[in-house]
Parts: structure tokens; sequence; C-alpha cells
């Protein structure tokens, strides 16, 4: 039979196009990565507006070369890159190479992981990640999970499964309206967010207090849970975060455990920043009691290495995972053995993200992965002690993980002026494109952040990120003092 091919369709007649589109990519990435100094270009909203509203959409350039060197200009050009060494925002992460390679299979093979005849070995290699990662944290062999587009996902999954269980045997017009969950107030947003989403009740989270230094307080647990129950509430989860996202805090896992087994209230782990203890060498204890969690998300693209998305739901026990599996005969017929995933997930089309995953710990190992992110760790800390010791500076608290938070301060700036300060000191430093930090507010006042995930960001960075803060401060507060003295 007579084929004609697009020219650019991949598939057995277009591999030169394919392979000369990849290498022109990647020629062209691999030139913006070696003449990059700096985190980000310093290019403004209207600035790249105006180029962006510039391309007409409607008028192709009908090559992808000259597609390639226009994206290079609009996106690459203007990226903001975290594997550069002063880029300590957010959580995000300089990318392990082995998983890079697995994202060129992954986009080119096109596997959607929901049924088996569309992934057939993907959907192997996802479970078998799944049954590791489940080791990892101590479930037993009737653990099972799915990966997943983030930690908002994973939360929300988590939660779904925790609604049917509380919902199961009762009334569910009377009894959703009365679910509760349990959780401080440095939990993820995605928590309120998923009671939403639930159509749980406006005041469905109930904030749990937190301890002097940030935990979740298990006498405060106890008394809101029991409070809920003599007001008819039912206590549909409690959620516990490893790994706060300001301060990088670990709630008392093994406690809480306790407190949920004795009322039989789903207990949930929010992992996703410090699931990297999982493979740490030297600090894996941070997460003891975390094998009695009912569930668990763990992201690994933060302390894994991994491209954007991977991430992952495992629950203890696997059978509750099929309170939320819906049959379509054309997907998951109930008659069929297959491994259909489609069961297990809120997607249905998916991609095959666990290869990334695969081939890193292939290639690298798990002790590898956990010794950057104890080397991280080890930064925060060492970094914490330099900015106590500055007195330009002020310090929150002492790092668990791998979250600083500080701002500038010196002797001569009131409490006010510097909350008034921070944040446009952040601005004036992103804008400069040499080094970014992010922002947040704490106890009422304006903090910046150090968030460090790049193992390659020595001390050195971090002199050099302060003292571009401390330059920016002085300027900044000169022309505050010399703006007051003309208006005088």
């Amino acid at each position: 039979m007579e084929r004609s091919d697009s020219p650019h369709l991949f598939s057995g007649s277009t591999l030169d196009v394919y392979t000369s589109g990849v290498w022109h990519a990647s020629a062209l990435l691999a030139d913006r990565v070696k003449a990059v100094r700096q985190p980000y270009s310093g290019a403004t909203v209207p600035e790249l507006q105006e180029q962006v509203d510039a391309v007409d959409l409607d008028r192709p350039l009908g090559d992808t070369g000259a597609a390639l060197h226009e994206v290079a200009r609009l996106y690459l050009d203007n990226a903001v890159w975290f594997h550069e060494p002063t880029y300590v925002a957010h959580l995000n992460c300089p990318v392990a190479i082995p998983a890079l390679s697995a994202e060129v299979l992954i986009s080119a093979v096109n596997s959607s992981v929901d049924t088996w005849d569309q992934s057939t070995a993907g959907t192997l290699i996802e479970r078998r990640l799944i049954d590791w990662t489940a080791g990892r944290i101590g479930f037993g062999p009737g653990a099972d999970g799915i990966f997943t587009s983030g930690g908002t996902q994973s939360n929300l999954q988590s939660l779904l499964l925790a609604r049917e269980e509380a919902l199961d045997g009762r009334d569910r017009a009377t009894s959703l309206p009365r679910l509760r969950i349990f959780a401080t107030t440095e939990s993820h947003f995605s928590v309120s967010k998923s009671a939403g989403i639930l159509g749980l009740a406006p005041d469905a989270v109930v904030g749990v207090p937190t301890d002097d230094s940030g935990r979740m307080n298990i006498a405060a647990l106890i008394v809101a849970i029991d409070d809920e129950l003599r007001e008819g509430g039912i206590p549909m989860a409690v959620v516990a975060t490893a790994g706060t996202t300001d301060l990088g805090r670990i709630d008392p896992v093994a406690e809480i455990a306790t407190v949920c087994e004795k009322r039989g209230v789903w207990f949930h782990v929010d992992a996703a920043y410090g699931c990297g203890l999982l493979v740490s060498p030297r600090r894996r204890h941070l997460l003891d009691g975390i094998e009695r969690a009912d569930s668990v998300t763990v992201d690994f693209h933060k302390s894994y290495f991994q491209p954007v998305s991977s991430s992952a739901v495992v629950v203890r026990r696997g059978e509750t995972m099929r309170r939320i599996a819906v049959h379509a005969d054309y997907l998951n017929p109930r008659a069929a053995a297959l491994p259909n995933q489609v069961d297990k997930s809120l997607q249905t089309t998916r991609r095959f993200d666990a290869l990334k995953l695969w081939m890193t710990l292939r290639t690298m190992g798990s002790d590898q992965i956990g010794e950057m992110f104890d080397a991280v760790i080890d930064r925060a800390h060492d970094v914490h002690g330099l900015i106590q010791a500055d007195p330009d500076f002020e310090a929150l608290a002492e790092p668990t993980l791998s979250t600083v938070l500080f701002r500038y301060r010196p002797e001569r700036l009131t409490v006010a002026e510097c909350d008034e300060l921070m944040p446009l000191l952040r601005q004036r430093l992103f804008y400069g494109g040499r080094a970014i930090v992010a922002g947040t507010r704490m106890g009422g006042h304006y903090w910046l952040k150090f968030t460090l995930l790049n193992p390659n960001t020595t001390m050195d960075n971090l002199r050099d990120v302060l003292d571009l803060i401390r330059g920016i401060g002085r300027e900044m507060t000169g022309e505050r003092d010399e703006a007051t003295a003309v208006m005088a």
C-alpha cells in the first residue's frame, strides 16, 4: 500500500528530519547554556509581551530551524535557569542528565500509560517504581500508587481517597458537609484547594496550631479532632507536612500516626519536598513513622532532581485505590485482566514520566540522589550560620531542610521599614538578573528566602548573593534617605 507521510510527523520515513530537529534544538540549547552567566536576562514583562505579541501565529515559518531560532530568541534568551548557582528562589532543581535522555524517548514514542495496549512495558516500569518507592517509605507488599503531574494532584487524590473511606457506609448527602481535614497553617495551599474541589464545606479544613518550631502541635491536634467529634463533625483526614514550603519543617509524623490510628482517621503525609530524605544516607530518620501513613505524596521533580513533571501518590493499602475506579469498555472493561493504570489515576491520557526516574536510578543510583539532597541541606545550615554572624542580616530560624528565611536589616532600619523594603529589594534583585531569591510572609513580617536545591551552589555563590542584596539594600535605603531629606 502506498504511504504518504507528512514531513512534519514522526515516523520511520521522517527519521532524518527528526534527528536533524533534535540535534538543532540540542545545539541551540547548548549554545545558550554555555553563554549563561546568571539566572535571568532581566527583561521586563512589557518587553517580553511586545516580542511575543509580534509573532503572527497564522503565518508559519515553514522550517523547524527557523522556528527554533525564533523560540531561542523569545524563550531561551529569557528563561529562568535553575541550574545557575545563584538561582535560590523556589523548589526548582537542576535536572539529572539521564532523565533528560529519557525525555527524548518519552516525547517521541508518546506512550500513554493509562492502558496496557498504549504502553505495555511502560506500565510495568511505572508499577515497579511505585513498588520501589513504597518500599523506601516502609509500606508492605499490599501498597500501590500512581504517578501524577505534581504534589497538588497527589494531595488531591489522597484526600479524595480519604473522603471515600470516610463516607463508606454513611449517607453521602448528610455526611459530606460534616467532613473535616486537619492541617496546620504551614501546610501546602493545595490542601484547602482540594477541599473545595471535593465539595467539602467552606470550613472543612481545620487549622491546627504549631509549636514554637513550626511543627504540628500534637495536643492541639487531639483537641481539634475531639472538638469536631463532639460537634457532630466527621474527621476525614489529618495532613502532616514533611517539608513545609517556607521553613522546611517536618511535622511529628510518628506521633500523628498514633493519634490517627486511635481515632480511625486517614493519615496523609505530604512529603512533596522532604521525600528526598527517603534516600538520604544521613537523615532518613527524620521521616520515621511515615510507614504508618495511609497515603504519601512524593515529588521526584523536587528532591530527586527530575524534570517537571514527576510526582506520585503512594498508598499503604492498595485496595483503597479502587475506590475511584470507573470502567469504560473501550479502556478498562471489567472482564479484562490486563494491568490498566487508568483504574487508579485521575488522568486518562498520561505521559510516561516514570521513565525519567528509572533512567536516573539505573545510571546514578539512589545513594547519589540522597547524597545530593543531603548536600543542599548542609549548605542551608552553613549559610544560616553565615547570616546569623552578619550584622546587616537577620535570620528567622534554624533550617530543617534546605530553606533559609532571612532579611537585610542593618541596625538603622526599623522593623516596619524592613517590611516595606524587602519586597521592593527582591524585585530589584530579580530584574538585575544576577541572582533570584524568593519572598514570603511569616509572623506578620516579610522575609527573603533561600531555597537550596542545587548541589553545585557553593558558599561563595551564596556570599555573592548576600553581597548583592546588601548592595541593593544600601542603595535603596540611601535613595529613601535622600527622598526624605528633600521632602523635609
